[in-house]
């Protein structure tokens, strides 16, 4: 692995001294970040987003990541001959689409994440949203127009916490509903409220 240049360190070193007082008034807190659009596209933004992450557990913090991957989903869809469509937002999803989403979500992009994480020296463990009943989800008010696109009902925190303590939890955006119905999850909702139950 090649040397940093001198002006790179400087810069990082620069970059470090600034987020001090930040770095001091968080430390130990857990944060939630939601991964998604062009940066999952892009290799190099790809790389920085895993080396800041790690960054963000060596100081002190515990980062929890809940990624979605729409751009990705398309691609796959439409390789595979499936239409796609969305009302106000929402990816309109009956079971093959939810079977493919947790495909890509799970199979491609998550496992991405967890390698890139852990190259760099931090462990990671990646969760959908129906391991371990992390999303409780009943179906979105406008289900008879998108189909099983679910609204989290419930996030189950001791599963997030207890990974939290010593790994990064990598989260894709499905859940399940009480009789065990997978369905899509907007993942800006994820996000939001697993740092709602988090209170991060």
């Amino acid at each position: 692995m090649p040397e940093p240049s001198r002006p790179a360190m400087t810069t990082s070193v620069e970059t470090l001294l600034e987020a001090l007082p930040y770095i001091r008034q968080f430390h130990g807190r857990t944060i939630v970040i939601k991964y998604g659009g062009s940066a999952m596209r892009d290799e190099e933004l790809r790389e920085a987003f895993a080396t800041d992450v790690v960054l963000l557990k060596y100081v002190g913090l515990n980062p929890v990541i809940v990624h979605g991957g729409g751009p990705e989903i398309t691609d796959y869809m439409e390789r595979l001959g499936m239409e796609v469509k969305f009302v106000e937002g929402l990816r309109v999803s009956d079971e093959q689409t939810v079977e493919v989403a947790k495909m890509v979500l799970l199979g491609k992009i998550n496992s991405d994440i967890l390698t890139r994480i852990s190259r760099h020296g931090q462990p990671a463990v990646g969760l959908g949203g129906e391991d371990g009943r992390l999303f409780e989800v009943r179906p979105a008010a406008n289900a008879e127009r998108v189909g099983f696109v679910g609204e989290i009902e419930r996030v189950n925190v001791d599963v997030i916490n207890h990974i939290a303590e010593d790994y990064v939890p990598v989260i894709a955006s499905v859940g399940t509903d009480r009789d065990g119905h997978s369905y899509n999850v907007n993942a800006d909702e994820a996000a939001g409220k697993v740092a709602a139950a988090l209170r991060a």
